[in-house]
């Protein structure tokens, strides 16, 4: 049966199939598409040990993406999981510390954006293929750090395509910056602005909510998209890995099938924990979904005392892809402990929007149940990392210890003896200098020559996307004010000035 999507915002708006939010990206009324309903997934639980990542993910995806063909999916999934991926395995699961930790940095710029953003370009150009779209797509995006290098990597010389990548210039790490500064590609294009990933993200909402300026891109032959979490074809896949994990860790005896797992999630726009809340919703048994934030800890605030606000100081933390104020996916979440009540999402959008924060009712907060929340300050971020270390000779990154330090605060705090999936979103030489500074070197250098002082220290093979960086020439310099944002895209696209 066919899934189509509906706005989060709208009641009466009329559903559009799955490919067709994908092309879109944010529904007009600047709601998030989601599922008009959600069917469990066609996989026994103890049929997991034995599916590749491939196979796992065409019977996911397949229900949420069901206007493409068998064929469709496959040869997009197909081509996105092959040998980009350091490891045929995709997402594998490693054990120490106490925990479990699901690895999702082994494609082609180590972070977990990767597992999305390589399937997302062939569902968006089978996606224009299917609705006759004769436009070339243009994917505006902000990101905090990984999202525009691995957006990017999958978008490079995509055909009938244009990629647009806006960062804050002064909020991500010299190794991400590099990344994305150095990307090759003839429609690849990176601005970093000065001001923080928030007001990046708010502009670029702005922009394609711009009905004036979206019927000047029509009419020169351009459509925007958008490679965030907020488009449906990034989201989605990410659902993949949690039961991937689960089968891991059934098929290395370190759980019985059908036990509860916690995963506990480094988590800024909410996308990646999203996606674990929708695997419980299909069936996969989690206990706990544990939202790990940085000092910048709107999040744990809001689970824990039921109120989102925004109006609090702004930090630049050693976690920089986490260094967020406004979760957009949470939006989704809303709709869904709303009991999928449009008009209350719409409203408290409207007064996160207007008066930068909002109050859950009663119901809302009693729905909140398969959640818990914590923090961990710039301090304790470091300790878990020279902790890690100093136990099991693995160095993680600073985002992997967020959660892997909050995952420990809440098992001491809760007594929960449920097996623990701390969920391990990037390789630590994507932040050298953070790696070293808790391992106890108070080396001054940075970038790469940092990496190099990590990779003497820790030996972990370089991986070939940071070796390349050695050689890596800076191509694009653009630093523009927030307000320029829009000026910059008219001028990429239409040559005004």
């Amino acid at each position: 049966m066919s899934t189509l999507y509906r706005s989060t915002r709208d009641e009466n708006a009329e559903p559009i199939t799955a490919s067709q939010a994908v092309l879109q990206g944010l529904s007009p009324d600047g709601g998030l598409y989601v599922p008009t309903k959600l069917t469990k997934i066609n996989v026994a639980l103890e049929n997991l040990v034995s599916l590749t990542y491939q196979e796992l993910a065409y019977q996911i995806l397949q229900p949420f993406f069901s206007d493409y063909t068998a064929e469709e999916l496959r040869n997009c999934i197909n081509a996105a999981y092959a040998d980009n991926f350091s490891t045929p395995v995709i997402a594998p699961v490693t054990y120490y510390a106490g925990n479990a930790y699901l690895e999702l940095f082994h494609g082609p710029t180590i972070a977990f954006k990767d597992i999305a953003l390589q399937l997302l370009p062939h569902l968006l150009t089978t996606a224009a293929k299917k609705n006759n779209s004769t436009k070339e797509i243009v994917i505006l995006t902000a990101t905090s750090g990984d999202t525009g290098k691995a957006a990017m990597a999958g978008f490079a010389n995509v055909d009938k395509t244009q990629i647009c990548v806006f960062y804050p210039k002064d909020g991500v790490s010299p190794i991400q910056e590099k990344q994305m500064v150095t990307q090759t590609g003839n429609n690849t294009h990176v601005i970093g602005i000065t001001g923080n990933f928030d007001v990046a993200q708010t502009n670029v909402k702005n922009i394609f909510n711009n009905k004036t300026l979206v019927k000047k891109l029509a009419d020169r032959g351009y459509q925007f998209s958008s490679a965030n979490s907020i488009n449906i074809g990034r989201l989605f896949p990410q659902i993949v890995y949690y039961f991937y994990a689960y089968g891991q860790l059934i098929k290395d005896k370190k759980i019985k099938c059908g036990q509860k797992v916690n995963f506990s999630v480094p988590t800024g726009n909410f996308g990646d924990i999203l996606a674990g809340y929708f695997a419980k919703k299909l069936g996969l048994p989690i206990n706990k979904l544990i939202c790990a934030s940085n000092k910048n800890n709107v999040l744990t605030d809001f689970f824990n005392e039921g109120v989102y606000d925004k109006k609090r100081p702004f930090y630049v933390t050693s976690s920089p892809s986490m260094d967020i104020l406004v979760s957009s996916n949470l939006e989704r979440l809303l709709f869904y402990i709303s009991n999928e009540d449009a008009k209350t999402t719409a409203d408290l959008m409207s007064q996160l929007n207007t008066t930068g924060q909002y109050s859950l009712t009663d119901l809302m907060k009693a729905n909140l149940t398969d959640f818990a929340a914590g923090y961990a300050s710039e301090e304790q971020t470091l300790a878990e990392i020279a902790r890690v270390y100093s136990e099991e000779n693995v160095a993680i990154d600073p985002h992997t210890a967020v959660a892997s330090a909050v995952a420990n605060q809440y098992k001491k705090a809760t007594g929960d003896l449920t097996p623990m999936i701390v969920v391990s979103t990037a390789s630590p030489y994507k932040f050298p200098q953070t790696v070293l500074s808790a391992l106890g070197d108070s080396t001054s250098v940075s970038g790469l020559e940092s990496v190099k002082l990590l990779h003497e220290k820790i030996k972990t093979p370089l991986p070939e996307t940071v070796k390349k960086l050695f050689k890596a020439t800076t191509i694009h310099n653009t630093v523009v004010t927030p307000e320029k944002m829009e000026q910059a895209v008219k001028q990429l696209l239409l040559k005004e000035n």
